[in-house]
């Protein structure tokens, strides 16, 4: 993996010196590929501040409420450990089922009092179009941190970064992508900000869990490559990047269509062997069956890894909407 001092950043475009301060990061349709190179750079400067010195004060002073409307680990904690690094502050809101909003408290007011003490707003909410609602009613920055089926932004940077950092390009490469398809609102980010590189996407899934023909619509849009197959077989071997989703029991009302493809797909030592040596597997975690732990050890199960890049793009994304990058 690059070293900080070997920085894989090359231009991808012009415009570096964008303002993000007082911005919203609501979806990847936001972002360019200039937007890119930008926040790439500073989350590669994060980490090697991190690296060197833990902690530092760049926003000293600064307030994060990090509102979350259903339950999360990773998400939270990588906000949490940002703004911490950074030397702010955090109020945490993790259990909404305690707060006002069980009074029936509308989630405009809750933003609209939450930014009298925070500088900035992390929302993750289970209705899609939340973020952008949210956005609205306040005057501080939103930040979405995944809305029901919607979008999920800042996974899909950490996402990109990981493939950059680890793999040292976004060009030319062959992404599969494995899984629940039609919920999972990592891939839906990830493909539409795949879609401003020459990047080749397949897409592995049960039938009733396939990838919805309105993200393939707007990907073919941008001239990108993408086929459908319901086995990873025949795509494995020419396989980049590997990204697995769980099937998320959570998302069907039907128990009964979710027995039928929970174990549908597992990674495991045996299945890789017909991957290439220098190729990566991602998921955005958690994982339940889907990647057995016996390749945890495999120098391309790149998942926990891709847990800690999301630590530097998410200081970086805190530090450029408040004015500090």
């Amino acid at each position: 993996m690059p070293t900080e001092s070997q920085s894989p950043y090359l231009p991808f475009g012009e415009n570096k010196n964008a303002s993000w301060y007082g911005k919203d990061i609501l979806s990847v349709k936001q972002f360019n590929r200039a937007d890119l190179e930008y926040i790439f750079g500073v989350a590669h400067e994060m980490r090697g501040m991190v690296e060197r010195i833990g902690t530092f004060d760049l926003l000293k002073g600064k307030i994060l409420a990090n509102l979350f409307y259903e339950p999360s680990t990773r998400t939270s904690s990588s906000f949490t450990a940002a703004m911490e690094r950074l030397g702010g502050s955090v109020i945490p809101i993790n259990e909404v089922k305690y707060s006002s909003v069980t009074k029936g408290e509308s989630l405009t007011d809750t933003v609209r009092t939450l930014e009298c003490y925070a500088d900035v707003i992390v929302l993750r909410h289970p209705e899609t179009g939340s973020a952008a609602i949210a956005a609205k009613a306040a005057k501080k920055p939103v930040i979405n941190a995944g809305d029901g089926i919607g979008e999920h932004p800042t996974q899909a940077l950490l996402d990109t970064f990981t493939i950059m950092e680890e793999l040292g390009r976004l060009d030319n490469l062959t992404v599969t992508m494995l899984g629940d398809l039609k919920y999972g609102r990592t891939v839906h980010s990830l493909a539409r900000l795949l879609s401003l590189f020459k990047v080749k996407l397949n897409y592995v899934s049960p039938d009733i869990l396939r990838m919805p023909k309105e993200v393939m619509d707007e990907v073919a849009a941008k001239g990108i490559p993408q086929a459908e197959y319901s086995t990873l077989e025949k795509v494995l071997p020419e396989t980049d990047v590997l990204y697995v989703t769980r099937v998320q029991k959570e998302r069907f009302e039907d128990p009964a269509e979710y027995e039928k493809v929970k174990g549908a797909y597992v990674i495991d030592p045996e299945i890789m062997k017909a991957a290439k040596q220098e190729m990566i597997v991602m998921h955005p975690l958690p994982r339940v069956t889907e990647i057995s732990m016996d390749f945890d050890d495999d120098p391309r199960a790149a998942y926990f890894r891709q847990m800690e890049y999301g630590l530097y793009v998410r200081m970086a994304l805190l530090a450029m909407v408040l004015g500090k990058a």
